[in-house]
């Protein structure tokens, strides 16, 4: 071609480079949110004694999510302790307003009004995470392999498939960021492979930029089981037990 050097291979880094602002941009906007969820101590004990006890004949969050919200991977009921409350309180109000369907959780969110979702989303993000931090995120610095493909795919990403290293968002160890970008550590494998396979089928909001649906749609069934399973089994979590519950508990 006329002006192209000799041997000079075409760039191939326009798709690198947006995937990059995507996700920079994605930080911004939801760093930008946090801090919209204020709730005062008052209304974080409304939030525990709905997770305890339920309201107004809406369930107990306990009953399936853990004394602690530290999950039940074994029923496939995902972590809450420890997430960030912008992000629980938006999951409440998607799945109320059925932009994240899930039959089981439908009636319970929309059973809550705005302010009591955020009271429980207020409790839950107080509440540890059921892991060691620093164990988890020290796993981030771990020496993997291209066969290692979850750890790969968490740490390094694939740009060959244009796919950025989820924990670019999710923080080292996915141990998440900030009040909206969710932790990854310690969820059970079906859990989050379910979440990937609903952003595939457009079953969950694409969230700001899209970005979710756009990473989703590039992994194969074997990438979303490999890094399912890595952040599943990051050391100091328990979450490894997981269970065929397909998307019921969304």
């Amino acid at each position: 071609m006329k002006g192209q050097p000799t041997g000079t291979p075409p760039r191939q880094e326009a798709p690198r480079r947006t995937t990059y602002r995507r996700c920079a941009a994605l930080l911004l906007a939801c760093s930008a949110a946090s801090g919209g969820l204020a709730v005062a101590a008052d209304g974080v004990q409304t939030g525990r004694g709905i997770a305890d006890n339920g309201i107004n004949g809406v369930a107990a969050c306990a009953a399936c999510h853990g004394a602690k919200g530290e999950g039940n991977p074994a029923g496939g009921f995902p972590r809450l302790a420890g997430q960030g409350a912008e992000y629980l309180a938006k999951q409440l109000d998607d799945i109320a307003d059925g932009v994240r369907p899930s039959p089981l959780m439908a009636p319970i969110a929309k059973g809550l009004d705005p302010t009591q979702r955020k009271a429980v989303a207020a409790y839950y993000a107080g509440l540890p995470p059921p892991y060691s931090a620093a164990a988890v995120e020290a796993s981030a610095d771990a020496a993997v392999t291209p066969a290692q493909r979850g750890a790969w795919l968490a740490t390094r990403g694939d740009w060959g498939k244009n796919l950025p290293a989820c924990n670019q968002c999710h923080g080292p160890g996915g141990v998440g960021v900030g009040a909206a970008i969710p932790a990854l550590a310690g969820q059970s494998a079906d859990y989050l492979a379910n979440q990937l396979k609903a952003w595939q089928a457009g079953r969950r909001s694409p969230l700001p930029l899209g970005l979710m649906p756009a990473i989703a749609t590039r992994l194969s069934p074997q990438d979303i089981d490999a890094v399912s399973a890595y952040y599943a089994g990051l050391p100091g979590t328990s979450a490894g037990v997981t269970a065929k519950a397909g998307d019921k508990h969304e």
